[in-house]
């Protein structure tokens, strides 16, 4: 389901697995070694986070955080990709939280804003699941209720 948002395809798109498996065995060689340098984990986290597995984009959201905390100069790439695999994990508060610290820094980034939208999309729609499931639950507990009357009146 392609998004009509062109600037948020990354939303849409992920790395196949041999161009993922590419990255992981240059992030583990470099582990092996002793150092992984930000540019390969940044490329490992990116990977991760476009991937359809919800582990994988949970392993690259916290290498992402890593990068965030010890790496002050890579800060705004990490923002972007911390938003998107929160969006893509249905974190909508915290993906909002990252976008916005990235729409703060810069308010034309055509990419946060087209993330921007689709964050309050899966903001609404949940917010509609929500009052679905709570709606059900209401109508369950009114039939239950009425049943229970008209038993003891019996």
């Amino acid at each position: 389901m392609p998004t009509e948002v062109p600037y948020a395809a990354d939303a849409e798109i992920s790395l196949t697995f041999d161009e993922l498996e590419v990255l992981q065995l240059q992030y583990e060689k470099e582990e092996a070694q002793g150092h992984v340098s930000v540019q390969t984990k940044f490329n490992y986290a990116w990977g991760l986070v476009k991937s359809p597995r919800r582990e994988h984009q949970s392993q690259g959201v916290r290498l992402l955080q890593d990068i965030y905390r010890v790496e002050p100069t890579r800060r705004r790439e990490c923002l972007y990709y911390l938003a998107l695999g929160n969006y893509k994990m249905g974190n909508y508060e915290d993906a909002r939280k990252f976008n916005n610290l990235l729409i703060e820094k810069e308010p034309t980034n055509l990419q946060a804003q087209s993330l921007d939208t689709l964050i309050e999309k899966g903001v609404a729609r949940e917010g509609y699941i929500g009052m679905a499931l709570v709606g059900g639950a209401a109508a369950v507990g009114t039939i239950l209720l009425a049943s229970l009357v008209r038993r003891t009146r019996k």
